[in-house]
């Protein structure tokens, strides 16, 4: 899943040579590359997982593998600054990475679903600890000039991941031995690991100040809330269905109680409510960016009812993410009234987007054409495409409404909205793939009418975020170009 953290322009003093030469060079490398190896391991689970489900079962878990890893990245975000406070920047580093390549050897032994799903957990945990240090450990092992440029450095590895990620897990799928591609990641977090031990501080690289302390009632709930909703996707009852998604949405109410009375928060003053400018603009993110959960599995799809190999179906579905990152750059680059233009046009790019991928995916004559094919790319593309031309605005109005005294929680909160918005997505789109027939009946036919489902399910999110528009660009006010 993409990210696109707001910059502010570089110092004139500092130079992309200084970050590239030089013991800074091994540092990026390694900050760069701990998202980059959590990156590139959600596009190869994407793309080898339809092989996997065929080898060793579990379709009906087949959202879990995504669930889990997002949710247990969450916890392991939230846990990076403790970790850097009690054993330092370079022993949290390689604790983080010991974590992941810990579930990568679990997943690549895993003779069953259940024993992958563990393996799954584990990675994310990890996952999210690198992924949190790797932009917070930019204030610690660069100079004040350079931070600009490390953070666009590490942000690009997403794409990287677009990139490498389908091609490594396809030509493993293809190969017919999954696991290697779990395999494959540990020469990486090996090199990773010693970098970081020779080129990292310790703890008294670590500047004092405040312990953090984890809100972790809150964290509990908002782990319990994606379970039940996850737990909903088991059934292919509608009484289950909507139990499940029931008991995740109490849930997520007794968060907003719970952590409004918190003494340590884990969103600022006004995330929990719509009439409040922060509660808008996270309603909106988690709206907009809901669509990206649909390409867990269009893999799956594209193979099934396609018949498509599977380095083909990945390339294809990393266009969402590609169309992300093809958006978010020069959109970044507007301000004031065209901010918001680009912030309305948004949802409708993909609530279309998602209109023409429900119409073409369960029909297996409309791709066999070029100009199927080609049309069916565009539509891909234009899910991520919409998300971006919104996120960096989005993220930009979230900082500007931080509420006083509240700054830091607030920029650090986007991580945690968006992770958790990517987490209960992807066990809803667990929840109507399932009963809309994937498994059961299954084979071709259950994959088309779940397509069908997923795609109409999914347009919904873009739609309500079109009725929060008038207030989220409202928000803040506009730029001195408005």
């Amino acid at each position: 899943m993409p990210t696109s953290p707001i910059l502010e322009p570089a110092a004139p003093s500092a130079s992309w040579a200084d970050l590239l030469q030089g013991a800074n060079a091994l540092r990026s490398i390694a900050l760069a590359g701990g998202v980059a190896l959590h990156a590139i391991n959600v596009y190869i689970v994407t793309t080898i997982l339809p092989t996997v489900i065929e080898d060793i079962g579990g379709l009906e878990y087949y959202a879990w593998n995504t669930t889990l890893f997002v949710v247990t990245s969450i916890i392991g975000s939230a846990l990076s600054a403790k970790l850097i406070e009690t054993l330092g920047p370079r022993s949290a580093y390689l604790f983080a990475v010991a974590v992941f390549s810990a579930g990568a050897v679990i997943c690549a032994m895993a003779p069953g679903m259940p024993v992958l799903l563990a393996g799954r957990s584990v990675q994310g945990l990890g996952g999210g600890i690198l992924f949190a240090l790797s932009y917070a450990l930019i204030r610690l092992v660069f100079d004040a000039p350079l931070w600009s440029r490390a953070m666009a450095l590490v942000s690009c590895m997403w794409g990287v991941a677009t990139l490498s990620g389908p091609a490594i897990g396809g030509i493993f799928a293809q190969s017919g031995d999954w696991r290697l591609a779990f395999w494959a990641l540990l020469p990486v977090a090996a090199v990773l690991a010693l970098i970081v031990a020779l080129k990292v501080g310790g703890r008294a690289s670590v500047p004092p100040a405040p312990r953090s302390v984890l809100p972790l009632r809150t964290l509990a709930l908002l782990v319990a809330s994606v379970i039940a909703v996850t737990l909903a996707s088991l059934s292919t009852q509608l009484v289950w269905n909507v139990a499940g998604i029931g008991a995740g949405l109490i849930i997520a109410l007794l968060i907003a109680r719970v952590d409004a009375r918190a003494r340590h928060r884990l969103l600022p003053t006004g995330a929990y409510s719509l009439r409040a400018p922060l509660g808008a603009l996270y309603a909106t993110m988690c709206l907009v960016v809901a669509a990206i959960a649909t390409e867990i599995f269009v893999p799956y799809f594209l193979q099934v009812i396609h018949g498509m190999p599977p380095l083909k179906a990945g390339y294809l579905t990393a266009a969402m993410g590609a169309g992300w990152t093809l958006a978010a750059m020069p959109s970044a680059t507007r301000t004031g009234r065209d901010a918001d233009r680009l912030i309305r046009i948004s949802p409708i790019v993909i609530l279309g987007s998602l209109i023409v991928l429900g119409i073409m995916t369960p029909q297996a004559s409309l791709l066999a054409t070029p100009a199927g094919l080609g049309a069916y790319i565009v539509a891909l593309a234009g899910v991520g495409f919409g998300i971006g031309l919104a996120w960096p605005h989005l993220l930009t109005k979230v900082f500007n409404a931080a509420p006083k005294g509240e700054e830091t929680l607030t920029s650090s909160s986007i991580t945690t909205v968006q992770l958790y918005a990517a987490a209960v997505t992807a066990a809803l789109a667990g929840v109507v793939v399932n009963s809309a027939g994937l498994a059961d009946p299954g084979g071709v036919e259950g994959a088309r009418h779940a397509a069908g489902w997923l795609f109409a399910a999914f347009a919904l999110m873009p739609a309500l975020a079109l009725i929060l528009l008038p207030r989220v660009t409202r928000a803040v006010a506009p730029g001195p170009d408005a």
